[in-house]
């Protein structure tokens, strides 16, 4: 079988590598994703993986030079691999090799090889299949494995045997997950049972890269597809066991609670209707992570989960700790969604008081329309007249705080008053005295007590500074 490469934007690049292989007696194939996609007729990664059976290095190094004698060639003599940047591509040259593993590291031992022992260690048939960039046969696919039929099946299956694929390389049962929700395939049925048992392997791949493929879960069109296909194989207990511990509905006194895990999924769904922001999706995840440890039955009440949200965001920190997550503001803006992620329900009165719609303003910040898009993510009732009603209350919420924050400016508060000018006032030196008086500042603002005025704010500052036995200078 053949692939018509002439309509190809590529093919000139292909023309020049083909030309250059064969001067230099080498033989050169384009492997992996970029042969997937191609086939599938999706759009062209910008990544393209060659193969060759003699060095992968000296094949780029020539390639470059034909290209641009100035080209930067980036050598990796470690795994016999070498990178070029060339206009919007990525081009990545490899020589073919064998691997063989040893059971403590999922780093293998590697000899020289052919095309053949190449795409054997490939992790699925459909990343398996080649083409040829070789003068005698350029453009036919070489395809050992029947990764034609898996795409047409839309089947991930492993080139060997399952169990040894995942044993050798645990990270692989990662991909399969990740290939599954990017691609929605079906993982077929002995690879799938293949990962349940080798679940624990997982354990020897580092933090970084596991999160890689579970991100691009998470940004996944339906990130539902991998996030239960990790739970369903074991994968999830032994990565974000927090999650696992949401699972299950209880029953007391003929009270139930809804299976907060898969309520969860659902909400991640919702969002990614809403949003590419990924850590957006990320306070999907995690917004009732804190429901197993505050999980409580009162008689008379039923089950409460009080303050699932504030112990949810003082997790957060401890699991991108230790998942190797980001700790900076990626990670506090995860925090600050998920303690927020019930406020805007507690404001769906007609009583709400204007100061709670201006701490709201003021706790959420820049970051308000995100909280909506959250809480309407939340609402997974099936019936349509109650999904109706609440997304009605949502938007008299921001209806209400709109009329609130035209008013009161708090949404990215600035003190109408500066500590300097307080310390001028008072002939003071930098103080606990100071932040005390800013502090009240700000309050009264938010209580309504004052406008967000700095006259007014110098009033209640000499009002409150005489309480402290402060006198004006």
């Amino acid at each position: 079988m053949f692939i018509n490469l002439n309509q190809n934007k590529n093919l000139k690049l292909f023309k020049i590598i083909s030309e250059v292989a064969a001067r230099n007696n080498q033989s050169v194939y384009i492997v992996g994703g970029y042969v997937r996609d191609l086939m599938m007729k999706r759009k062209a990664s910008t990544d393209i993986d060659f193969v060759t059976e003699q060095s992968g290095i000296e094949l780029a190094q020539h390639v470059g030079q034909e290209i641009d004698p100035k080209m930067k060639v980036s050598v990796f003599k470690t795994y016999g691999t070498a990178m070029i940047r060339y206009k919007d591509l990525e081009l990545e040259f490899v020589g073919a090799r064998k691997e063989s593993y040893t059971e403590d590291s999922r780093k293998p031992e590697v000899e020289g090889g052919t095309i053949e022992d190449d795409q054997k260690r490939r992790d699925f048939t459909v990343n398996a299949m080649a083409i040829s960039l070789n003068k005698e046969n350029f453009g036919e696919l070489i395809d050992p494995f029947n990764g034609v039929d898996d795409l047409e099946k839309r089947i991930l299956r492993t080139p060997l045997e399952p169990a040894q694929t995942y044993s050798d390389d645990p990270l692989r049962m990662m991909r399969a997950v990740r290939f599954a929700s990017t691609l929605q395939f079906q993982i077929e049925e002995k690879s799938l049972k293949a990962i349940s048992r080798e679940a624990e392997r997982i354990k020897i791949v580092s933090r970084e890269r596991i999160m890689v493929e579970f991100n691009k879960i998470m940004l996944s069109e339906k990130p539902s597809i991998g996030l239960r296909l990790m739970e369903e194989t074991g994968l999830m207990k032994l990565i974000i066991p927090e999650l696992i511990d949401l699972k299950g509905v209880e029953e007391v006194e003929g009270q139930t609670h809804k299976d907060n895990f898969y309520h969860t999924l659902e909400v991640v769904d919702n969002i990614s209707e809403n949003t590419d922001n990924l850590w957006l999706r990320w306070s999907a995840l995690l917004h009732d992570i804190g429901k197993a440890p505050t999980k409580k039955f009162m008689e008379g009440t039923g089950w409460t989960f009080h303050g699932h949200e504030f112990l949810g965001s003082k997790m957060v920190r401890t699991l991108f700790q230790r998942l190797k997550l980001p700790l900076g503001p990626d990670m506090k803006y995860v925090q600050k969604m998920v303690k927020l992620s019930s406020r805007p329900i507690a404001l769906v009165t007609d009583d709400a008081s204007d100061s709670a719609l201006r701490r709201l303003l003021f706790d959420a910040g820049e970051d308000l329309e995100d909280l909506f898009t959250l809480c309407k993510a939340d609402i997974t009732t099936k019936n349509s007249r109650k999904q109706e009603k609440f997304k009605k209350n949502f938007e008299y919420v921001a209806v209400k705080i709109k009329e609130v924050e035209e008013k009161d400016q708090v949404r990215n508060f600035q003190p109408p008053i500066s500590g300097e000018e307080i310390m001028a006032m008072f002939n003071l030196k930098p103080g606990r005295e100071i932040g005390i008086l800013k502090e009240k500042v700000k309050e009264a603002i938010l209580e309504g007590e004052i406008g967000n005025d700095s006259e007014e704010a110098k009033r209640f500052v000499i009002a409150e500074a005489e309480k402290l036995g402060l006198a004006l200078v």
